[in-house]
């Protein structure tokens, strides 16, 4: 019998607390922050729609990436013994099936609130909840594929929310060029997305998910994500100055050049510098998408 079974067989309830690191509360911020993006960038008076400003919020945040954390973790749990071992289901805080109790509570009550965000809001929520188990749980288990996974992660962290804050907002679809600017960040997302594989990269390895830091070694994976997280945002630049946002356009490109220069430290050291970098570079990434959904607001960003 294993450490980690015999934990399981002496703990019946999980402690409140590893509940709460089940979810992880510092993933949160990140569909929060794109949800705000989209309804920004709609055009629309947030003000007089504060409810569901505030209930897509807790949605996107607590509810759907708190629920695709604990299906992450529950569909990781050998993964983690492996890389993590004091995260709460394989030290057994989390005993038994409740990580698995927990994430299918929490797809349903994600369901339940995305049903009052109208028919945009739900079809996204939709959407939000079968990749989160698509990501994670076998037999798709998008998290094997080095492209497939982050790629996933990006669209849902920053693309989707955005999207959804957009289409709450203007009950619609949003504009052409919201959909645009959404779209380029979630695809630089998955640069972000990569250098997160850094801290699983062992159990990554014994145990078959095919992550970039797997497959092309650090030093090549984290040039990789450079590349994919800049040329996103060169064409955001590019794309603010084709539409008379000059301003704009230029503060995005003094966050991107404190970008480059992260990057260089990262790529000095990408192992040991992908958690430095995920402080750094990533919080003037997502600066300038706030900064580009208030220039598609004076752009018009209903349709």
């Amino acid at each position: 019998m294993s450490v980690t079974e015999s934990l399981h067989i002496v703990r019946r309830l999980p402690e409140p607390r590893a509940l709460l690191t089940l979810i992880k509360p510092i993933t949160w911020f990140p569909p929060i922050w794109a949800y705000l993006c989209g309804v920004i960038s709609s055009g629309v008076s947030p003000l007089n729609n504060w409810g569901l400003v505030i209930l897509g919020m807790v949605l996107a945040g607590p509810v759907v990436c708190g629920m695709s954390q604990a299906a992450n973790d529950w569909c990781d749990r050998h993964v983690d013994a492996i890389n993590e071992p004091h995260r709460p289901i394989p030290s057994g805080r989390v005993p038994g099936r409740w990580g698995l109790w927990v994430a299918l509570a929490m797809s349903a009550l994600a369901l339940g609130m995305g049903a009052f965000l109208g028919p945009w809001g739900f079809g996204a929520t939709v959407f939000g909840v079968v990749a989160a188990w698509a990501y994670s749980a076998e037999p798709v288990r998008l998290k094997r594929s080095g492209i497939w996974g982050p790629g996933l992660v990006g669209l849902c962290y920053e693309g989707l929310p955005w999207f959804t804050g957009a289409a709450v907002l203007a009950a619609g679809a949003p504009s052409g060029p919201v959909i645009v600017i959404a779209a380029l960040y979630a695809i630089g997302a998955h640069g972000i997305m990569t250098l997160n594989d850094f801290k699983a990269l062992e159990g990554d390895r014994q145990t078959g998910v095919n992550s970039l830091p797997v497959t092309l070694g650090p030093e090549r994976a984290a040039r990789v994500a450079c590349i994919v997280m800049a040329l996103p945002q060169l064409a955001v630049i590019g794309l603010l100055l084709a539409w008379g946002r000059p301003w704009h356009a230029a503060a995005i490109a003094v966050l991107l050049l404190g970008q480059f220069w992260a990057m260089r430290i990262l790529l000095s050291d990408p192992k040991g510098r992908a958690p430095w970098y995920n402080g750094t570079g990533v919080m003037a990434y997502v600066t300038g998408m706030m900064i580009a959904a208030f220039a598609l607001r004076m752009i018009g960003g209903a349709p």
